[in-house]
């Protein structure tokens, strides 16, 4: 039998199951949940109305977060000559190509995002299934296969996220900590709903969003009103 904590308790109080709460109460609501020792992070979890059978129905894409993510972002680049320079001027916490590539293969994750130049892609797509089901391998269309790795650096610094649907139709994103004021909450929250549903795929009929909710990391989930 699981057992719950007093803190989960005090915080189921403040939930009513039975109902969709609109985005600003629910975060509000987040607020006056008891503390935890750490920063928790507030999240988002979608279903979707999608097939998952189908490909076509993939779900995909990036958004930034206007009052970022709330934690440091340790930024692995693979590149070479000029790129390397400008990626270590820019504070990539680590640069390198081919050597980089085989300190990875070694085992070395301490990462949270991976950005390479194109002609990086090639070496780099052996690390497929070692980087691929962490979420970590650059790709064109999350912006973090790029010439410009300039931009690539400064997107991500900024707060910028990528958000994939999952092999149960789900997509799970942080939208900043509990530290937060509930307008960067409602703010980040927002711009993340809307960038789900614009990336909609087109053989998707109806509403692509079942359902949301809202969570803490060691909270409660809140069923938001769509």
């Amino acid at each position: 039998m699981v057992k719950i904590c007093k803190r989960m308790k005090e915080a189921d109080k403040l939930v009513d199951k039975e109902k969709a709460y609109p985005l600003r109460e629910a975060i509000t609501n987040v607020s006056k949940f008891p503390k935890t020792k750490f920063d928790e992070t507030v999240e988002l979890h979608f279903h979707l109305n999608i097939d998952i059978k189908n490909s076509d129905q993939s779900v995909r894409g990036t958004v930034i977060l206007p009052s970022g993510t709330g934690k440091k972002v340790r930024i692995a680049v693979f590149c070479k000559g000029p790129q390397a320079d400008k990626a270590r001027d820019l504070g990539a916490d680590f640069v390198g190509a081919e050597d980089l590539i085989e300190k990875v293969e070694k085992g070395f994750l301490d990462f949270d995002c991976a950005i390479a130049t194109p002609d990086m892609m090639r070496d780099l797509s052996k690390l497929g299934k070692v980087l691929g089901p962490r979420g970590l391998m650059p790709s064109p269309k999350a912006g973090t296969v790029s010439m410009d790795v300039e931009r690539a650096i400064k997107e991500v610094k900024a707060g910028k996220i990528e958000f994939k649907s999952d092999k149960q139709a789900g997509i799970h994103v942080g939208i900043g900590k509990r530290s937060f004021s509930e307008d960067q909450l409602f703010e980040n929250a927002t711009h993340v709903i809307e960038a789900i549903n614009h990336a909609k795929p087109a053989s998707v009929k109806g509403n692509l969003l079942k359902s949301i909710s809202l969570s803490t990391t060691m909270g409660p989930g809140m069923r938001l009103a769509l």
